[in-house]
């Protein structure tokens, strides 16, 4: 008698192929989902992600913008974590650069592999490669203390939604996600008026407080300079801890 494990492959039909198939992807995502609940509690870097549009060109007032606000984050001693790829990212990246221009660690580029628009930009230091975008955003909320989004497109909106979602359910703490710019007001007061304001209990209202919407670089940089000193005390302390001698 063939035991129902031991099956030899060309017995099995189409149906039960799937479910073995189905019960393999399903055991390797819980092997992803508790991999992923290894996340430091503090990491050794401060690094910030920032969100934005592939799509817009150098030398125009939103590029010029955000590389100097990515440069003053790295001067200040943080990491910047973008896509990798054109528009607004590569000016994140190129900010980095000129920042902390003997770290070029501190220019990270996590990319996704798409046939268009996604060749690293050249002011990436390291870069880490995704095939799926699942994986990619993933990637980056693991990696980031803080998120800073600037004018973008539908993947923008999509990455901004994902970190707004898992700080609404509490999968991250004390990550601060700062939207600049007119287009976010417009998207924080749309979901407040048919979220919240219509009776509909769609959303609550402190859910439209998670993100801080500011409307120049200038106010981004001020949040993330006093988050970092927050951080920074913190890691001080850890340190010393384990440092100091037993008692």
């Amino acid at each position: 008698m063939i035991n129902e494990y031991n099956k030899p492959i060309g017995t099995i039909d189409d149906e039960e192929a799937l479910d073995i198939v189905g019960s393999a992807v399903l055991k390797l995502w819980d092997a992803v989902d508790d991999l992923s609940r290894l996340r430091p509690a503090h990491t050794p870097d401060y690094h910030v992600t920032i969100f934005g549009s592939a799509r817009i060109e150098d030398n125009t007032p939103a590029y010029e913008a955000v590389k100097q606000l990515a440069s003053q984050l790295a001067a200040m001693g943080c990491h910047i974590v973008t896509g990798g790829g054109p528009g607004l990212m590569q000016a994140a990246n190129e900010g980095a650069s000129q920042g902390a221009p003997n770290k070029p660690e501190a220019s990270v580029g996590i990319r996704i592999d798409l046939d268009f628009e996604q060749n690293v930009n050249d002011f990436v230091g390291r870069v880490f490669e995704h095939k799926t975008f699942f994986s990619r955003l993933h990637h980056f909320i693991m990696r980031s203390n803080a998120f800073i989004v600037t004018p973008g497109g539908i993947g923008t909106l999509l990455e901004l939604s994902m970190v707004w979602q898992l700080i609404q359910v509490r999968k991250l703490y004390d990550t601060p996600i700062i939207l600049v710019g007119e287009m976010w007001h417009e998207l924080v007061d749309w979901a407040q008026r048919h979220m919240v304001d219509n009776n509909a209990g769609l959303a609550s209202a402190v859910d439209m407080q998670i993100p801080i919407v500011v409307d120049s670089i200038e106010d981004a940089v001020q949040l993330i300079r006093e988050h970092h000193a927050r951080w920074q005390k913190i890691d001080g302390e850890l340190k010393q801890i384990r440092t100091s001698p037993p008692r």
